[in-house]
């Protein structure tokens, strides 16, 4: 049986994402403290999820665990691919 991915959730994630991605930009997203040149800080990725999860109408389930995952790992994605776009810029 195939996994259910919560479209809506990923769609709203991804727009909070966004709206959070033009107000604070990249770095925000990045550890400071990090021992890496780029870490992505989770709790961060952890918040757009969250905040998604908690935007939907109430009538609506809780979204399952698993698609709550699924979400999450969208957001990494687009953040590594972001993270990987501006290094390639800058030249590193």
């Amino acid at each position: 049986m195939g996994d259910v991915i919560d479209l809506t959730l990923v769609s709203d994630a991804r727009r909070y994402f966004q709206k959070l991605l033009d107000s604070r930009g990249l770095n925000y997203f990045l550890r400071k403290d990090g021992g890496r040149l780029f870490q992505i800080e989770q709790s961060k990725v952890e918040m757009i999820v969250r905040t998604a999860a908690r935007s939907r109408p109430s009538h609506l389930p809780r979204p399952p665990q698993h698609a709550v995952d699924h979400c999450r790992k969208e957001i990494r994605r687009e953040l590594i691919r972001r993270v990987v776009e501006a290094m390639l810029q800058t030249g590193l």
